[in-house]
């Protein structure tokens, strides 16, 4: 799956590479550098190539954890530049047990929630560069 983003022209095309997936989809890792293709006017990572990177992931992650009985939209979405990138930044997503239980109990008691999931772009020191927050609606998946 690792090799399926980083060829597929939609991904590929932010200049980021996934590094790293969990076998359970419950840790993604992504590596942004700076470089020709995410540089912009003014020498540092271009804002669309921050978000782009990490975009696709939390999506994924709830969809590959839930299983076919649950619905998984990105709803929102908002980015805060912290700093800008000069070096290569560095993402890592993760889902506990804990939050799929959550899940789960919220969908008893209604038949959609929106939840929503931070990460960060850090350099090797980790300092933050910039910070994406994502709003996912899940729902149960009605019967056809």
């Amino acid at each position: 799956m690792r090799w399926g983003f980083n060829l597929w022209p939609g991904y590929r095309g932010t200049g980021a590479r996934v590094t790293h997936i969990a076998g359970d989809w419950r840790e993604v890792r992504v590596r942004l550098p700076l470089s020709w293709r995410t540089r912009n006017y003014v020498g540092t990572i271009f804002g669309g190539s921050l978000y782009a990177a990490v975009d696709p992931f939390y999506m994924i992650m709830l969809m590959k954890n839930l299983g076919p009985d649950y619905v998984v939209w990105d709803k929102a979405a908002s980015i805060r530049f912290k700093r800008p990138g000069r070096s290569t930044l560095i993402a890592t997503f993760r889902l506990d047990e804990a939050e799929l239980v959550e899940v789960r109990r919220l969908l008893q008691e209604s038949p959609k929630v929106d939840r929503s999931y931070t990460v960060h772009l850090v350099d090797q020191m980790g300092v933050v560069h910039a910070e994406v927050e994502k709003v996912i609606h899940i729902s149960v998946r009605k019967p056809s």
